[in-house]
């Protein structure tokens, strides 16, 4: 019989928020923003700009989940990270908001996490789902997704894509 311990289901959730982190903080430290915010791979498609700002602003999701029974999308909404104009700037703000995050979320249980969080447009429930269900999709899932976007940007733009889940073309 193992002497292990099972972790809970917060410190996996830590776990799982640090390695994801650590590796979307390396894939925005390559961002041009500085000199190709406005670039799009297509009409359609985010700028390099916006789509880093909306990444920078993902982790505070979490922060929102933990700390509020839900939000209603026609109402006044969390405030955002500021917006970076320079890939410092967005470095330095990803910091930030992961700290926030990460705080947010070991200071929570599992029966915080078990509770339902609810997203509103007025009278219309858009999902309600536990806590630790939103943190995992509408959180990690969500930028897991648009770090995935940033890593095709970054190739379309000639910058190497750092290795994500193994090696990647530039990096071993």
């Amino acid at each position: 019989m193992s002497t292990t311990a099972t972790p809970s289901p917060v410190d996996v959730a830590l776990g799982d928020l640090a390695r994801e982190c650590a590796t979307t903080r390396r894939v925005l430290e390559r961002a041009p923003l500085d000199a190709r915010a406005d670039w799009r791979p297509h009409p359609r498609s985010m700028s390099l700009g916006d789509l880093c700002a909306h990444l920078v602003n993902i982790p505070n999701w979490g922060v929102v989940t933990l700390a509020t029974e839900g939000l209603d999308f026609t109402g006044p909404m969390p405030p955002r990270a500021p917006i970076p104009t320079t890939t410092a700037e967005l470095v330095a703000g990803w910091d930030v908001q992961v700290a926030a995050l990460t705080a947010a979320l070991a200071g929570a249980d599992e029966a915080a996490l078990g509770t339902t969080w609810t997203a509103r447009a007025g009278e219309q429930v858009v999902f309600a789902m536990p806590r630790g269900a939103v943190i995992r999709q509408m959180v990690l899932s969500h930028m897991i997704h648009h770090r995935a976007q940033l890593g095709l940007y970054l190739r379309l733009l000639d910058v190497p894509v750092p290795a994500i889940y193994g090696n990647s073309a530039d990096e071993r």
